[in-house]
């Protein structure tokens, strides 16, 4: 049987920094101009392999100093820009493991805001392996990344399957080997589970 590769935002944790944002910019468009320049996704991911989340943010606030404050906020504030848990899914990893099935996490995510995370809701330390971005250095979609999943699992890239809400990394997944679901709107991940034996219909 497969063994089931999660992704953690957007597949089992809702994160978006407009839910933290929302509430600092008033206008709309400055807020979309912020998040299309200084906190571009090009630089989270430089956050989520960073050996220091706080040397990060403060490097890009002195290349935009006049957006330093807000900047800042991404880390005094981090913990704003979840969601909450998407309760369908953590509940389809809960029945994997209620049935002894070994289940993983692939995720970049930022070390240090990956532990505020786990602390807040507990089911980010039942994995069985979790191979995240902050502790490796590298991120997805790197070749490297799986490669250190199958490496921590012991587990040949056929025996995985892996779903992520991004199209370049599932891409990357099924470049490299790994059977992969693209979680977007629509997906119904207990069918596409079902589907393949991993749970009763």
């Amino acid at each position: 049987m497969r063994e089931v590769v999660f992704d953690i935002g957007n597949v089992l944790l809702r994160w978006d920094p407009r839910n933290l944002y929302g509430r600092v910019f008033a206008d709309e468009g400055a807020r979309e101009s912020f998040l299309a320049g200084p906190l571009a996704m090009s630089f989270v991911t430089e956050t989520d392999v960073a050996p220091s989340f706080a040397a990060a943010i403060e490097a890009r606030a002195s290349a935009f100093p006049e957006h330093a404050e807000a900047l800042r906020l991404f880390d005094a504030r981090w913990m704003e820009t979840l969601g909450g848990p998407i309760a369908e899914n953590v509940a389809l990893l809960h029945r994997l493991k209620a049935a002894g099935a070994r289940t993983h996490a692939l995720s970049n995510f930022a070390h240090e805001k990956f532990a505020l995370a786990a602390d807040a809701f507990p089911f980010l330390r039942a994995f069985d392996v979790a191979v995240i971005s902050g502790h490796e250095g590298v991120a997805k979609p790197d070749r490297r990344i799986f490669e250190i999943l199958v490496e921590r699992t012991g587990r040949a890239p056929q025996e995985l399957l892996f779903v992520d809400d991004s199209a370049k990394n599932v891409e990357a997944a099924r470049a490299f080997g790994i059977e992969a679901i693209l979680y977007a709107p629509g997906v119904d991940l207990a069918r596409e589970f079902a589907e393949r034996g991993l749970i009763a219909a």
